[in-house]
């Protein structure tokens, strides 16, 4: 497996996996003219054509045969060109102190208080794939190109997970408040902001404070916990050092989890090395590895050993990098040491 920017001829097996991630996943919305749009985008971004404000950096995994499998992304800034809106959990303190009353409130605030920070987002493997280390190949690549790339990004990077919601897609947390306030479907506002349509929410949603014990407990219940399917990929994030900080998706009430870059674990660890090709011994551990070209990025994940300033990989790994013994490249192990591990709050 490869992971590389998307391509104009990728544009089919995209709209395939749009199409079986069901909602949830705004920022892969199934609709064939938004996404060819972006992907064109993504080409105009890899070619530093663009901004940082409208950086949109969409990475496929492809196997060996060329099939894409999934689909990952990085956007250099949030909320600079278009609206950026999230809640934060706060806490009002109603008291009287002459009937020695004192309630602390859990509170939800509409806020734009990570507005310009960096994202990762449109996470995706197909079903078929999720065996092996496929998704933290998928997962951690991206901090890789944050590592060589540090001045395109911001110093913070958040991610939206995806929240609670039924087989049939229905969200507690939007009948138990957005609905009121939209009168649509889950549905339809979440296709609605994935395909960047997003004023109505500054247009409908209240700008007050709005008391959680108000809310049914179904939708209290889910404010900054994840969709089922999510869990895994929450679970990666938290080991690259990411946590939750108190700010929730407006629809779903799903948990936004950031980190500072240069803190997360792939970014810190990394280091740039001189390739050689070799057979990797019993003491090798899985790497990721980048081949460090922006245009024409690639990273995959391989038995490798450290000797002497060099990477020693085994030769279909090069050849999955295209690379020859000599270049220099950008590794970390794939994976934390189980005692740097470092699991916050999710919730």
């Amino acid at each position: 497996m490869i992971v590389r920017p998307v391509r104009q001829d990728d544009l089919p097996a995209l709209l395939a996996l749009a199409r079986s991630a069901g909602s949830g996943l705004t920022t892969l919305p199934a609709d064939p003219e938004r996404l060819a749009h972006r992907v064109g985008w993504a080409q105009k971004t890899f070619a530093a054509e663009v901004e940082r404000a409208d950086a949109d950096y969409l990475f496929v995994m492809v196997d060996d045969a060329g099939q894409v499998v999934g689909i990952t992304g990085l956007a250099g800034a949030v909320g600079l060109r278009e609206p950026w809106y999230n809640y934060r959990v706060g806490t009002t303190l109603s008291a009287s102190p002459k009937l020695n009353i004192y309630r602390p409130i859990p509170t939800l605030f509409l806020v734009n208080d990570l507005c310009g920070l960096s994202e990762v987002c449109s996470l995706f493997l197909r079903a078929d794939q999720r065996i092996g280390d496929n998704g933290k190949l998928l997962s951690k690549s991206r901090f890789l190109f944050l590592a060589e790339f540090a001045h395109l990004f911001s110093e913070r990077v958040i991610a939206e997970m995806r929240g609670v919601s039924d087989e049939d897609g229905h969200s507690p947390f939007w009948e138990g408040l957005g609905k009121h306030f939209f009168k649509m479907p889950f549905a339809e506002a979440d296709y609605l902001t994935g395909i960047g349509n997003k004023a109505f929410i500054a247009e409908l949603m209240p700008r007050f404070a709005l008391y959680t014990p108000l809310l049914p407990e179904a939708a209290r219940n889910v404010i900054g916990k994840v969709h089922r399917h999510t869990e895994a990929a929450l679970r990666l994030l938290q080991s690259e050092g990411f946590s939750h900080r108190g700010y929730v998706d407006i629809f779903d009430g799903g948990a936004v989890i950031e980190c500072e870059t240069a803190q997360i674990r792939a970014v810190r660890d990394s280091q740039i090395l001189v390739l050689a090709i070799g057979t990797p011994d019993e003491a090798a551990e899985d790497y990721l590895i980048f081949n460090r070209s922006l245009a024409d990025c690639r990273i995959t994940c391989g038995p490798a050993r450290v000797a002497a300033g060099s990477l020693v990989v085994s030769p279909i790994t090069a050849k999955r990098l295209g690379m020859v013994a000599g270049a220099k490249v950008r590794a970390v192990p794939l994976c934390a040491p189980t005692s740097s591990v470092r699991f916050k709050e999710t919730a």
